[in-house]
């Protein structure tokens, strides 16, 4: 799946295709200034900053990036419980890409699986990071305590995509593009594929490819696995990201249905602000002003 090949929502943004360990990360470059890498989540591409990108890359070298297994980027088969899935692996393709483009120091936005990404960066290399902002999550360790009936028919996809393979890969195969916009419909406050107008051609034709899927798998079987695991190494021994993280999420989201998002990240940041939005999972498309001027405000203090 090539992104060159589908329609250009950054025009004037270079793209790039840098060999980082294991794969090939494609992204997006633009704007000049304090360089800020932006993070997509399941089940989307760096097309999810459409809204944002513009207006961002005004102040910022913004950095639009494909997670490994998502989008135009290498998608190696997921190896047992998704391991080369963690979220520390996709840091690591973060940190390469970021220090070949020649960023020591940066900020992160991540939304969704992204989130995780740039949290686990700022625990692994809190060096390198110089703000946070995390987009419709908490912590893996906390989601998986905070599983009761409810959020687990909510994200029932945690418990789905982590199953053995083949089972989720050919249940989603056999009919990919109505997995793909069920999922994305479901997760909006409006129940509605509108937010994703122009971006859900980028999000079908990545779907469409079953080494996707599979990578999609391998993702949340990590998250089922590894990547708790060392959530709960770094929680039992009091890290915290040191940087200054901001969280948001939406009202109709996932983390509104635990127990205090704010009060959560607080005990995983030692510096943490944040508050919920007037809409469902997808902050950047579904309220892409509010987000903006969050972010704005946010990363202006930097």
């Amino acid at each position: 799946m090539a992104s060159e090949t589908l329609p250009d929502l950054f025009p004037g943004f270079a793209t790039r295709r840098t060999p980082v360990g294991d794969v090939e990360i494609f992204a997006r470059i633009g704007g000049e200034g304090p360089p800020l890498l932006l993070l997509h989540g399941f089940p989307q591409t760096h097309a999810c900053w459409r809204g944002l990108a513009p207006a961002l890359a005004e102040r910022f070298t913004v950095v639009l990036p494909d997670l490994r297994g998502y989008g135009a980027s290498s998608a190696p088969e997921p190896a047992p419980f998704g391991a080369n899935y963690a979220k520390r692996a996709m840091a690591e393709d973060m940190l390469g890409l970021m220090t070949a483009l020649g960023h020591e120091r940066f900020g992160i936005i991540g939304h969704d699986r992204g989130g995780r990404v740039g949290y686990r960066l700022g625990l692994d290399h809190p060096d390198k990071l110089t703000r946070l902002a995390v987009l419709d999550i908490v912590p893996t360790h906390r989601m998986w305590a905070a599983m009761n009936a409810r959020l687990a028919v909510k994200a029932y996809h945690w418990s789905f995509l982590a199953q053995p393979a083949p089972l989720p890969e050919r249940l989603i195969g056999a009919d990919p593009d109505f997995f793909l916009e069920t999922t994305l419909a479901s997760w909006t406050a409006a129940r509605s594929l509108a937010p994703f107008e122009g971006a859900l051609e980028h999000y079908r034709a990545a779907f469409r490819d079953p080494a996707r899927i599979a990578a999609a798998c391998g993702d949340y079987r990590a998250g089922a696995h590894v990547d708790v695991t060392h959530d709960e190494v770094d929680h039992i021994a009091g890290r915290r990201v040191a940087a200054p993280l901001l969280a948001l999420w939406g009202e109709s989201g996932f983390p509104g249905e635990t127990e205090g998002p704010l009060e959560t990240w607080r005990r995983w940041g030692a510096e943490v602000e944040g508050r919920a939005l007037k809409c469902g999972h997808f902050l950047p498309e579904e309220a892409p002003e509010e987000t903006l001027r969050e972010l704005l405000a946010f990363f202006a203090r930097g």
